[in-house]
């Protein structure tokens, strides 16, 4: 077996469309931002087309794309660790083909001015300005006890608010994406500190999971292999070119501020998110994989339809296919 070489530069040398004989949609996990810049790339660019497919990016909406996945609404979805793994387990029937994050971009963030906060066991007692998911209090809850705290503080829920209310110090600490949410604090001139996941006992996940229903991987392997072969390159020139994928991303969305785009992709490239040393990029590490899994499992956030937690099944290898990379020599 090897690995199918990409004409990348054949690709973008001749960007216009030249045939695309079928319909592919993809759910998005959120609004257009830099997590998707290579399926942008690879359809405005014509990556898709050069492999015989009109992909349709879906808007984001109060459905969350893996249900949209699950429930057939769309072809493929770009999804979080958080929102594919609870469908899975759930039972739906699906399968992570890509990470588009080698590593966690998230972070508690808190104002650095606070001087009642120096450590992760400083926040008990403390006001979260959260967003609703029971991922958030296994997270915050595993951080403040790894650092010999006492898991107890007050929430408020505020979705995006809770940026502002940090700002203001209406509250005492967040999370973020520090390859946006971080990016736009910078350039608020916001003074914030922070503290990384894995430094208290978090797995290092992998994020942004691409992936299809279990169904059109037997049924149509092919159309995969093509769907991915193209998002693969748009991703890849992406990651060699952040300023002229932002500059490609702005002209597809509407960004009030292009300089939050442009500092969001040299984030992601010079941070190593997209391409991590000799780590392919979108590669799945199945150690982090099977160890987020677990923690999830753990930590009681993966639940059931009546909402009891779920057992660990011993064995996720299944919940992921990465042999569209392959092909017959």
């Amino acid at each position: 077996m090897t690995i199918r070489p990409l004409a990348l530069g054949l690709c973008l040398a001749n960007p216009i469309p030249t045939w695309a004989d079928t319909s592919v949609s993809v759910a998005l996990d959120w609004m257009l931002n830099t997590n998707h810049v290579g399926l942008v790339i690879a359809r405005d660019r014509g990556l898709y087309a050069a492999e015989g497919l009109e992909v349709e990016l879906l808007p984001y909406s109060d459905t969350n794309s893996a249900a949209l996945l699950a429930g057939g609404a769309a072809d493929f979805a770009y999804m979080t660790s958080l929102g594919f793994m609870s469908a899975q387990a759930g039972g739906a029937e699906m399968v992570a083909l890509w990470a588009t994050m080698q590593h966690d971009p998230g972070r508690l963030v808190y104002n650095s001015d606070n001087a009642d906060i120096a450590r992760p066991a400083d926040l008990s007692g403390k006001t979260y300005a959260g967003f609703g998911s029971a991922w958030e209090e296994a997270l915050i809850g595993t951080m403040i006890r790894n650092d010999g705290g006492e898991p107890a503080w007050d929430t408020v829920t505020l979705g995006t608010g809770a940026y502002e209310a940090l700002a203001s110090g209406a509250v005492d600490f967040t999370l973020e994406v520090s390859t946006w949410e971080g990016v736009n604090s910078t350039l608020l001139g916001r003074r914030q500190s922070s503290f990384t996941y894995a430094d208290f006992g978090i797995p290092d996940q992998q994020t942004g999971y691409i992936g299809t229903r279990a169904d059109t991987l037997v049924q149509n392997p092919d159309l995969v292999r093509r769907f991915m072969r193209a998002t693969l390159a748009g991703y890849e020139w992406a990651a060699d070119h952040p300023d002229e994928a932002a500059q490609v991303l702005i002209a597809a969305g509407d960004f009030p501020n292009p300089q939050l785009v442009h500092g969001s992709m040299r984030a992601i490239t010079e941070g190593g998110y997209l391409r991590d040393g000799d780590t392919p990029v979108g590669s799945i590490d199945p150690e982090r994989f099977s160890a987020m899994a677990r923690f999830l499992f753990d930590s009681g956030v993966l639940k059931d339809a009546s909402g009891k937690a779920l057992e660990w099944p011993g064995d996720v290898s299944t919940w992921f296919n990465q042999r569209w990379r392959e092909q017959e020599s």
